[in-house]
């Protein structure tokens, strides 16, 4: 230190200004690396940015499975067919009327012969959609009669039914309901597995294949009894992935809560969700059910 010191001395008056100069500007570059902030207000957006690409993963796979899924046919009474299952099925809209006047005149189709009869439907058509149709095992077992007088049949008798809760009903119980049989109340079962429970007895409503005249006579004699046990998705929290697993939270409508909510904050109540875009208003009370705010 005693010789750096003696080095100095002998500088010039020039030269120890130089060094006392350089001194200071290393010291200033110093503080202001370590004191000033150089953050770009452009970085902000493009961490956000990036933020949401994180997702894109997700989303995308969260799409394409939602995409791959192939819609099945299930066997089914033709007697009760739509017109939304009709136009599903291939039927024109004129097949579909005179199936429809058919069964308001209270006369039952029995057989494919008779529905093609009925309806006009193609050899092809009728070839593609009969192995699907499902006639009440008292229909097979009955005597055969002239398709010509489209006879009806009484509705065999069964037993007097309990009101029930619609959460336990086992699939002998459901089809106690003339209407459903095999198919429908295993379709119905397995609905009430998407939900976990039902949380509103209109949730049949939305169960594919059940007549409106099916659907109230089934409201007769069953109901919600007590708390449905239930498993309420964190809405302020949940990702694309578990919003989507309440049947109705679509791809589309679980991006646009998380966009949503990224943009605005946490939801405080129901009236926060119709702010969504396309979000199923007509079932939001439903659907406030199964979440938790």
């Amino acid at each position: 230190m005693k010789k750096i010191i003696n080095t100095f001395l002998k500088f010039n008056n020039s030269q120890k200004l130089g060094l006392l100069l350089l001194f200071a500007v290393i010291i200033t570059l110093q503080l202001l690396l370590k004191f000033a902030d150089f953050s770009n207000p452009l970085s902000e957006n493009k961490t956000e940015k990036q933020k949401w690409l994180a997702f894109q993963t997700d989303i995308d796979s969260a799409q394409q499975e939602q995409n791959s899924t192939i819609p099945k046919i299930y066997p089914f009474n033709p007697n009760f067919i739509t017109d939304f299952k009709g136009y599903k099925l291939g039927m024109s809209v004129a097949e579909i009327d005179r199936l429809l006047a058919f069964r308001k005149t209270n006369k039952y189709v029995n057989s494919p012969q008779e529905f093609q009869a009925v309806t006009k439907v193609s050899d092809s058509l009728l070839a593609a959609i009969s192995p699907y149709f499902k006639f009440p095992d008292w229909v097979k077992n009955k005597k055969s009669n002239s398709f010509q007088k489209f006879d009806f049949v009484d509705k065999p008798k069964k037993e007097p039914i309990a009101v029930k809760d619609i959460n336990t009903a086992t699939q002998e119980d459901l089809m106690k309901i003339y209407g459903i049989g095999d198919g429908l109340s295993i379709r119905i079962l397995k609905e009430r597995d998407r939900f976990g429970s039902f949380v509103s007895i209109d949730q049949i409503d939305d169960v594919w294949g059940l007549s409106p005249e099916v659907i109230a006579e089934t409201k007769k004699y069953f109901k919600i009894v007590g708390q449905p046990n239930v498993k309420k998705i964190k809405i302020n929290e949940a990702s694309l992935k578990q919003l989507m697993e309440l049947p109705y939270f679509r791809y589309q409508i679980a991006k646009e809560i998380i966009i949503f909510r990224s943009a605005n904050g946490d939801f405080q109540n129901t009236a926060d969700l119709t702010k969504i875009k396309d979000f199923p208003v007509d079932k939001i009370k439903i659907i406030a059910l199964y979440l938790e705010f």
